[in-house]
Protein backbone atom coordinates (compact mmCIF):
# COMPACT_ATOMS: atom_id res chain seq x y z
CA UNK A 1 0.00 0.00 0.00
CA UNK A 2 1.87 3.29 -1.10
CA UNK A 3 -0.93 5.84 -0.10
CA UNK A 4 -4.13 6.17 2.44
CA UNK A 5 -5.35 9.10 0.61
CA UNK A 6 -8.94 8.74 0.72
CA UNK A 7 -8.94 5.19 1.86
CA UNK A 8 -11.24 3.79 4.33
CA UNK A 9 -9.87 3.66 8.33
CA UNK A 10 -11.62 1.53 11.03
CA UNK A 11 -10.30 1.50 14.63
CA UNK A 12 -11.50 -0.15 17.36
CA UNK A 13 -10.67 1.19 20.95
CA UNK A 14 -10.64 4.32 19.38
CA UNK A 15 -12.08 6.93 21.67
CA UNK A 16 -8.37 6.87 23.63
CA UNK A 17 -4.87 5.79 24.21
CA UNK A 18 -3.07 4.10 20.70
CA UNK A 19 -6.94 3.90 18.95
CA UNK A 20 -7.16 7.47 18.99
CA UNK A 21 -3.54 8.70 17.92
CA UNK A 22 -4.37 5.62 15.39
CA UNK A 23 -6.94 7.69 14.35
CA UNK A 24 -4.98 11.39 14.39
CA UNK A 25 -2.46 10.14 12.37
CA UNK A 26 -4.35 8.16 9.82
CA UNK A 27 -6.98 11.19 8.94
CA UNK A 28 -3.88 13.68 9.07
CA UNK A 29 -2.46 11.28 6.50
CA UNK A 30 -5.88 12.08 4.26
CA UNK A 31 -7.56 8.70 5.39
CA UNK A 32 -11.36 9.00 6.25
CA UNK A 33 -11.60 6.96 9.70
CA UNK A 34 -14.05 5.28 11.70
CA UNK A 35 -13.32 5.07 15.63
CA UNK A 36 -15.42 2.58 17.58
CA UNK A 37 -15.09 2.64 21.35
CA UNK A 38 -17.70 0.96 23.72
CA UNK A 39 -17.55 4.46 25.55
CA UNK A 40 -19.81 7.17 24.05
CA UNK A 41 -18.51 9.74 25.61
CA UNK A 42 -15.22 9.01 24.84
CA UNK A 43 -15.85 8.87 21.34
CA UNK A 44 -17.27 12.15 21.63
CA UNK A 45 -14.53 13.62 23.60
CA UNK A 46 -12.19 11.98 21.31
CA UNK A 47 -14.06 13.73 18.08
CA UNK A 48 -14.03 16.90 19.12
CA UNK A 49 -10.33 17.01 20.17
CA UNK A 50 -9.28 15.92 16.57
CA UNK A 51 -11.70 18.52 15.21
CA UNK A 52 -9.63 21.00 17.41
CA UNK A 53 -6.75 19.94 14.37
CA UNK A 54 -8.93 20.32 11.61
CA UNK A 55 -9.58 16.49 11.78
CA UNK A 56 -13.18 15.36 10.58
CA UNK A 57 -13.44 11.49 11.88
CA UNK A 58 -17.12 9.44 12.08
CA UNK A 59 -17.26 7.63 15.57
CA UNK A 60 -19.84 4.35 16.56
CA UNK A 61 -20.45 2.69 19.59
CA UNK A 62 -19.23 -0.66 19.26
CA UNK A 63 -18.87 -3.18 21.95
CA UNK A 64 -15.66 -5.54 20.07
CA UNK A 65 -16.71 -8.77 22.45
CA UNK A 66 -20.31 -8.86 20.68
CA UNK A 67 -20.18 -10.18 16.95
CA UNK A 68 -23.84 -8.40 16.31
CA UNK A 69 -21.92 -4.83 17.64
CA UNK A 70 -18.99 -5.19 15.22
CA UNK A 71 -21.38 -6.28 12.32
CA UNK A 72 -23.43 -2.86 13.10
CA UNK A 73 -20.27 -0.76 13.33
CA UNK A 74 -19.27 -2.07 9.56
CA UNK A 75 -22.61 -1.59 8.33
CA UNK A 76 -22.16 2.03 9.90
CA UNK A 77 -18.70 2.41 8.21
CA UNK A 78 -20.18 1.37 4.23
CA UNK A 79 -23.43 3.38 4.91
CA UNK A 80 -21.03 6.12 5.33
CA UNK A 81 -18.51 5.59 2.75
CA UNK A 82 -19.12 2.86 1.08
CA UNK A 83 -16.66 0.67 1.67
CA UNK A 84 -13.73 0.06 4.09
CA UNK A 85 -10.01 -0.67 3.28
CA UNK A 86 -7.98 -0.73 7.01
CA UNK A 87 -9.14 -2.33 9.75
CA UNK A 88 -7.47 -1.92 13.08
CA UNK A 89 -8.47 -4.35 16.00
CA UNK A 90 -6.65 -2.30 18.52
CA UNK A 91 -9.35 -2.79 21.36
CA UNK A 92 -8.05 -4.13 24.58
CA UNK A 93 -7.86 -5.00 28.59
CA UNK A 94 -5.73 -6.16 30.68
CA UNK A 95 -6.34 -8.83 33.72
CA UNK A 96 -3.73 -9.21 36.68
CA UNK A 97 -3.90 -12.14 39.02
CA UNK A 98 -2.57 -15.76 39.69
CA UNK A 99 -3.37 -19.27 39.01
CA UNK A 100 -6.49 -20.69 41.17
CA UNK A 101 -7.16 -17.76 42.21
CA UNK A 102 -8.74 -15.45 38.76
CA UNK A 103 -12.27 -16.00 38.31
CA UNK A 104 -13.63 -18.00 35.16
CA UNK A 105 -16.20 -15.16 34.39
CA UNK A 106 -13.02 -12.61 34.52
CA UNK A 107 -11.43 -14.65 31.70
CA UNK A 108 -14.28 -14.66 30.08
CA UNK A 109 -14.28 -11.14 29.68
CA UNK A 110 -10.09 -10.59 28.39
CA UNK A 111 -11.22 -13.47 26.08
CA UNK A 112 -14.02 -11.89 24.38
CA UNK A 113 -12.29 -8.98 24.07
CA UNK A 114 -9.09 -9.24 23.56
CA UNK A 115 -8.88 -11.93 21.25
CA UNK A 116 -12.38 -12.37 19.69
CA UNK A 117 -12.81 -8.98 19.38
CA UNK A 118 -9.85 -9.19 17.01
CA UNK A 119 -11.61 -12.52 15.71
CA UNK A 120 -15.06 -11.12 14.89
CA UNK A 121 -13.26 -7.64 13.28
CA UNK A 122 -11.43 -10.32 10.80
CA UNK A 123 -14.03 -12.36 9.83
CA UNK A 124 -16.75 -9.29 9.65
CA UNK A 125 -14.56 -7.41 7.73
CA UNK A 126 -12.47 -9.05 5.57
CA UNK A 127 -15.18 -9.92 2.91
CA UNK A 128 -16.32 -6.07 2.73
CA UNK A 129 -12.47 -5.45 1.88
CA UNK A 130 -12.61 -8.56 -0.38
CA UNK A 131 -15.96 -7.11 -2.03
CA UNK A 132 -14.44 -4.10 -3.84
CA UNK A 133 -11.41 -5.08 -5.18
CA UNK A 134 -8.94 -2.81 -4.45
CA UNK A 135 -7.11 -4.62 -1.60
CA UNK A 136 -6.28 -3.81 2.12
CA UNK A 137 -4.89 -4.04 5.12
CA UNK A 138 -5.55 -5.58 8.53
CA UNK A 139 -3.73 -4.69 11.82
CA UNK A 140 -3.91 -6.55 15.07
CA UNK A 141 -2.89 -5.17 18.11
CA UNK A 142 -1.31 -7.69 20.27
CA UNK A 143 1.38 -6.75 22.94
CA UNK A 144 4.92 -7.51 23.61
CA UNK A 145 3.42 -9.64 26.17
CA UNK A 146 2.47 -12.08 23.01
CA UNK A 147 6.36 -12.94 22.73
CA UNK A 148 7.66 -12.81 26.32
CA UNK A 149 6.09 -13.54 29.34
CA UNK A 150 6.42 -12.59 33.17
CA UNK A 151 4.30 -13.37 36.45
CA UNK A 152 0.96 -12.65 37.82
CA UNK A 153 -0.53 -11.86 33.73
CA UNK A 154 -1.70 -15.19 32.40
CA UNK A 155 -4.50 -14.04 30.98
CA UNK A 156 -3.29 -11.25 29.50
CA UNK A 157 -0.46 -13.18 27.74
CA UNK A 158 -2.33 -16.20 26.60
CA UNK A 159 -4.87 -13.39 24.74
CA UNK A 160 -1.69 -11.70 23.03
CA UNK A 161 -0.23 -15.04 22.27
CA UNK A 162 -3.20 -15.74 20.85
CA UNK A 163 -3.40 -12.73 18.90
CA UNK A 164 0.36 -12.85 17.47
CA UNK A 165 -0.14 -16.51 16.13
CA UNK A 166 -3.44 -15.69 14.83
CA UNK A 167 -2.39 -13.07 12.91
CA UNK A 168 1.02 -14.84 11.26
CA UNK A 169 -1.42 -17.41 10.06
CA UNK A 170 -4.21 -14.97 8.36
CA UNK A 171 -1.16 -13.33 6.78
CA UNK A 172 -0.80 -16.34 4.77
CA UNK A 173 -4.40 -16.59 3.85
CA UNK A 174 -4.78 -13.27 2.69
CA UNK A 175 -2.12 -12.70 0.86
CA UNK A 176 -3.75 -14.24 -2.64
CA UNK A 177 -6.44 -11.85 -1.91
CA UNK A 178 -3.88 -8.45 -1.53
CA UNK A 179 -5.24 -7.73 2.18
CA UNK A 180 -1.39 -7.07 4.16
CA UNK A 181 -1.65 -8.00 7.92
CA UNK A 182 0.62 -6.65 10.62
CA UNK A 183 0.50 -7.55 14.16
CA UNK A 184 1.24 -4.47 16.32
CA UNK A 185 3.57 -5.85 19.39
CA UNK A 186 4.63 -2.48 21.59
CA UNK A 187 5.89 -2.73 24.93
CA UNK A 188 4.97 0.24 27.28
CA UNK A 189 2.64 3.25 25.93
CA UNK A 190 1.48 5.41 27.64
CA UNK A 191 -2.14 4.46 27.63
CA UNK A 192 -4.30 3.48 30.68
CA UNK A 193 -4.50 -0.24 30.07
CA UNK A 194 -3.49 -0.74 33.75
CA UNK A 195 -6.47 0.76 35.18
CA UNK A 196 -8.74 -1.95 32.59
CA UNK A 197 -9.24 -4.64 35.16
CA UNK A 198 -11.63 -2.35 37.63
CA UNK A 199 -13.95 -3.18 34.72
CA UNK A 200 -13.97 -6.91 35.29
CA UNK A 201 -17.19 -8.95 35.81
CA UNK A 202 -16.27 -9.97 39.11
CA UNK A 203 -16.16 -6.32 40.73
CA UNK A 204 -19.22 -5.33 38.76
CA UNK A 205 -21.11 -5.36 41.80
CA UNK A 206 -18.98 -2.81 43.20
CA UNK A 207 -18.69 1.22 43.36
CA UNK A 208 -16.22 2.33 41.06
CA UNK A 209 -14.14 3.37 43.98
CA UNK A 210 -14.68 0.35 45.33
CA UNK A 211 -13.42 -1.77 42.19
CA UNK A 212 -10.15 0.86 42.11
CA UNK A 213 -9.42 -0.37 45.18
CA UNK A 214 -10.16 -4.18 45.02
CA UNK A 215 -7.89 -4.33 41.69
CA UNK A 216 -4.41 -5.23 42.86
CA UNK A 217 -2.91 -4.82 39.38
CA UNK A 218 1.34 -6.19 38.93
CA UNK A 219 3.80 -4.43 41.21
CA UNK A 220 5.49 -1.13 39.07
CA UNK A 221 3.14 -2.14 36.25
CA UNK A 222 1.17 1.76 36.71
CA UNK A 223 4.75 3.11 36.73
CA UNK A 224 6.18 1.66 33.48
CA UNK A 225 2.95 2.71 31.97
CA UNK A 226 2.70 6.08 32.59
CA UNK A 227 6.44 6.27 32.12
CA UNK A 228 6.67 4.72 28.33
CA UNK A 229 6.11 6.30 24.97
CA UNK A 230 3.82 8.42 23.84
CA UNK A 231 0.84 6.85 22.04
CA UNK A 232 1.12 9.96 18.99
CA UNK A 233 4.91 8.55 18.33
CA UNK A 234 3.88 4.93 18.19
CA UNK A 235 0.90 5.93 16.15
CA UNK A 236 3.14 7.49 13.49
CA UNK A 237 5.28 4.26 13.41
CA UNK A 238 2.42 1.77 13.28
CA UNK A 239 1.76 4.57 9.55
CA UNK A 240 4.91 3.89 8.76
CA UNK A 241 5.55 0.14 9.18
CA UNK A 242 2.43 -0.32 7.89
CA UNK A 243 2.96 1.75 4.36
CA UNK A 244 6.62 -0.58 4.33
CA UNK A 245 4.45 -3.84 5.25
CA UNK A 246 5.85 -4.89 7.88
CA UNK A 247 4.92 -8.15 9.63
CA UNK A 248 5.79 -7.04 13.18
CA UNK A 249 5.56 -3.75 14.02
CA UNK A 250 7.65 -3.22 17.71
CA UNK A 251 8.39 -0.48 19.95
CA UNK A 252 10.78 -1.05 22.20
CA UNK A 253 14.83 -1.64 21.47
CA UNK A 254 15.39 -2.80 24.94
CA UNK A 255 12.93 -5.72 24.59
CA UNK A 256 15.57 -7.59 22.13
CA UNK A 257 17.19 -9.07 25.19
CA UNK A 258 14.26 -10.63 26.06
CA UNK A 259 13.10 -12.30 23.09
CA UNK A 260 16.67 -13.58 22.59
CA UNK A 261 16.55 -15.08 25.96
CA UNK A 262 13.30 -17.03 24.88
CA UNK A 263 14.74 -18.05 21.49
CA UNK A 264 17.78 -19.84 23.45
CA UNK A 265 15.31 -21.62 25.94
CA UNK A 266 13.49 -23.02 22.85
CA UNK A 267 16.32 -23.79 21.02
CA UNK A 268 18.31 -25.50 24.22
CA UNK A 269 15.19 -27.90 24.84
CA UNK A 270 14.62 -28.44 21.07
CA UNK A 271 18.12 -29.98 20.69
CA UNK A 272 17.33 -32.40 24.05
CA UNK A 273 15.12 -33.93 21.58
CA UNK A 274 17.31 -33.80 18.47
CA UNK A 275 20.55 -35.11 20.96
CA UNK A 276 18.38 -37.89 22.36
CA UNK A 277 17.53 -39.42 18.83
CA UNK A 278 14.57 -41.08 19.11
CA UNK A 279 12.10 -39.76 16.84
CA UNK A 280 14.97 -38.60 14.42
CA UNK A 281 13.13 -40.62 11.65
CA UNK A 282 9.73 -38.24 11.91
Amino acid sequence: MNSIQNKVVFITGGGHGIGLSLGKVFAGHGARVVLADIDAQRLSTAKALLAESGLAVETIVCDVADAGSVKKAADFTIERFGKVHIVINNAGVSLAGKPGAIPLEDWRWIVDINLMGVVYGVEVFVPLIMSHGEGGYIINTASMAGHIAGPSMSPYHATKYAVVGYSESIRQDLQANNIGVSVLCPAWVRTDIHNAGINKPSLAQHSKARREAFEPGVSGFAEVIENGIAPDALAQWVYECMLAERFYIFSHPSMTKHIKTRAELIETDYAAIVEDGRFSAH
